[in-house]
């Protein structure tokens, strides 16, 4: 899917990956706890094989809604999304990480996230 954003359109899908990336961040950090525990030959409090497979699917559905509305996963960990878009005729990606409560940012496309500059006032 070639989709692009409007900033607007980005936004207004925030309130439901602000969510989801709770949700894949919790999960994030059992999956990280039981295969801990697995390794280590421990059990953890948190379950075992069977929890553990059902938290990765859960994380993959999440990324897989994700992928399916356009977004690009950049990372999960932390959690790095961009939004193919075009300001002022260049293409973009407006890009959300972890623990940014809004979207805020924006790189050009060739340029990746040390590009970042924050986005214009609308």
């Amino acid at each position: 899917m070639n989709r692009l954003f409007s900033v607007s359109e980005a936004r207004s899908l925030m309130p439901g990956i602000l969510a989801e990336a709770a949700e894949l961040i919790a999960a994030r950090a059992d999956l990280a706890e039981i295969t801990y525990d697995r390794d280590t030959g421990g059990t953890s409090p948190l379950g075992g094989l069977p929890e553990l497979k059902g938290i990765e699917a859960r994380m993959q559905e999440i990324l897989s809604r994700w992928t399916g509305l356009g977004l690009e996963v950049k990372g999960i960990a932390p959690v790095l999304l961009d939004f193919p878009a075009v300001l002022d005729g260049a293409s973009v990606r407006l890009c959300w990480i972890e623990g940014e409560p809004e979207l805020g940012w924006y790189h050009r496309s060739e340029l990746g996230f040390p590009g970042r500059r924050r986005l214009p006032q609308t």
